[in-house]
């Protein structure tokens, strides 16, 4: 191979990325989180109460082992969803889709370890023999404990969430395949999910106040984005126009040979 062809430029896709199926893996979290993180915590939780807590854990333990499977779900779908969000809006801008995409895999990281703090709790009310050095009160309030500390560990990740609306409205908002008002609402969406994060975690007893304002920001700032995705998708020739101007102006090199 001459050295004029190692500089050449890598083939590129012929066609735009299914943007129909991003937005089926954007309905997992927006159907699942509902159950797991509202659903379920109200059925057993009983706020400062931590025998009746412990008692609807052993009650209903099928259910909140369920809701545990679908935060796994929604953590697998993650995965794949922010790959293919980079690949989808990386033409408007590789360093900002990069940026983005770290963003969305570290709440993805702290939803998956989210997890440990529900697993506790239901060690802590199994009754194993190992926990005879601990009464039942105090596993009762171990337990407890623990079901608080993954409701907080929910709010952190909110923050990384928080950074990844506000690149992705501002990729959608450059990307000139989709309309620009959906970057706008995006920024909204990111500005609801990190004020609730940040709020619970420096104010929490504002806590229904700081909800509200994240189910408004959540409705109107990704319901939209989301649907175009499901109707529309992405227009091929305009995303195909923007790939290649991205692509000269970051050319990918293939090595020579030998």
């Amino acid at each position: 191979m001459s050295p004029t062809d190692s500089s050449r430029p890598a083939a590129r896709p012929s066609r735009a990325p299914n943007a129909r199926l991003a937005g089926l893996l954007y309905l997992v979290p927006m159907f699942c989180g509902p159950f797991s993180m509202m659903y379920v915590p109200s059925t057993i939780v009983v706020p400062g109460d931590a025998a009746a807590t412990a008692a609807n854990l052993v009650a209903s333990e099928g259910l909140f082992r369920l809701g545990m499977l679908s935060d796994s779900v929604i953590v697998v779908a993650e995965v794949v969803l922010t790959a293919m969000l980079y690949v989808l809006l990386r033409p408007a801008g590789r360093t900002l889709a990069l940026a983005a995409t770290f963003a969305r895999l570290g709440m993805t990281v702290l939803q998956a370890v989210n997890l440990l703090p529900q697993l506790a709790a239901l060690q802590l009310v199994g009754g194993a023999a190992y926990l005879a050095a601990f009464d039942v009160g105090q596993r009762q309030a171990l337990a407890l404990l623990s079901l608080h500390v993954h409701d907080v560990g929910v709010h952190v990740w909110e923050i990384f969430f928080g950074l990844h609306c506000l690149l992705l409205g501002v990729l959608i908002f450059r990307s000139g395949f989709f309309p620009r008002t959906f970057g706008v609402l995006m920024g909204i969406a990111s500005f609801g999910y990190a004020l609730n994060g940040l709020g619970n975690l420096v104010a929490p007893g504002s806590a229904p106040v700081f909800a509200a304002i994240v189910g408004i920001a959540a409705l109107v700032g990704e319901v939209p984005f989301v649907l175009w995705l499901l109707i529309k998708g992405v227009d091929a020739s305009r995303w195909q126009d923007a790939d290649q101007r991205s692509m000269r102006m970051f050319p990918v090199t293939v090595p020579a040979a030998g």
